[in-house]
């Protein structure tokens, strides 16, 4: 489980502090996929990288399954995936080589290494490019190749920033079901998305998040419950307060 409470991040811009995370806090709980859902610049991408140890948060509090962030990062660490904004993997390197590389940095042995590259690439459906140098890979094998990286340890914790952004039709529904998977195995998954489709496919809480605060928490129907609209993503444009933007 992650507990993020009433976390604040400011950084130093030429007009002006900017203010892009202001008392962010909610719960992800194991066996769910949370949604983290809102605009361009709504703070989603800070408040993962604070999660994730990237960044220290001015103000507030991060536990993930009990253990306190700032106190232990490399316990936190060790119990997180992530899929960052970025990707990052190594161009020269095959996929394999990418995944053995961050499983060893984990501080596993080879045989583990091996049964989980190839529990990975099963369920990823990465056995036509595992061998292959990732220079050159479509936007969908590079980011199943992150997620593979990113879970060679088993951690407990998932965190996908926007997953599905780029990737094709049949990509995005063999990720959907891989992330199903996750979640039936008691995994607690954190999803951000700015794609309303995604959310209502796979989330079983959503928050939302707009100008750096979260806006709301609930399942999708109690979403729709709140606003009083049947439709996910007039509900996002509400609590996101964007119907002004949009006229």
């Amino acid at each position: 489980m992650i507990l993020l409470e009433n976390l604040h991040k400011t950084f130093k811009a030429k007009g002006g502090p900017v203010h892009a995370v202001k008392g962010v806090g909610f719960e992800a709980r194991d066996g769910e996929i949370t949604g983290l859902l809102g605009p361009n610049g709504a703070g989603k991408t800070t408040t993962l990288r604070m999660l994730y140890t990237l960044m220290s948060p001015d103000q507030g509090r991060i536990e993930v399954d009990g253990i306190d962030v700032a106190r232990d990062p490399p316990a936190v660490r060790r119990r997180l995936g992530v899929l960052p904004d970025a990707r990052g993997i190594y161009k020269r390197l095959t996929a394999r080589e990418n995944v053995e590389y961050f499983g060893r940095l984990h501080g596993l042995d080879d045989a583990t290494i091996a049964a989980r590259i190839d529990r990975l690439a099963e369920a990823l459906n990465m056995r036509d490019f595992l061998d292959r140098r990732t220079e050159g890979f479509s936007q969908g094998q590079r980011t199943k190749t992150a997620i593979a990286r990113a879970l060679v340890h088993d951690p407990k914790n998932v965190i996908l920033d926007e997953p599905t952004n780029g990737l094709d039709v049949m990509t995005t529904r063999g990720l959907r079901g891989f992330l199903r998977d996750l979640r039936s195995q008691g995994r607690c998954v954190i999803f951000s998305s700015h794609i309303m489709q995604e959310v209502a496919a796979l989330c079983d809480r959503i928050v939302v998040i707009a100008h750096g605060e979260v806006r709301a928490v609930g399942t999708p129907d109690e979403l729709r419950e709140q606003t009083g609209l049947a439709d996910l993503e007039d509900v996002f444009v509400r609590l996101a307060d964007l119907e002004g933007a949009e006229a």
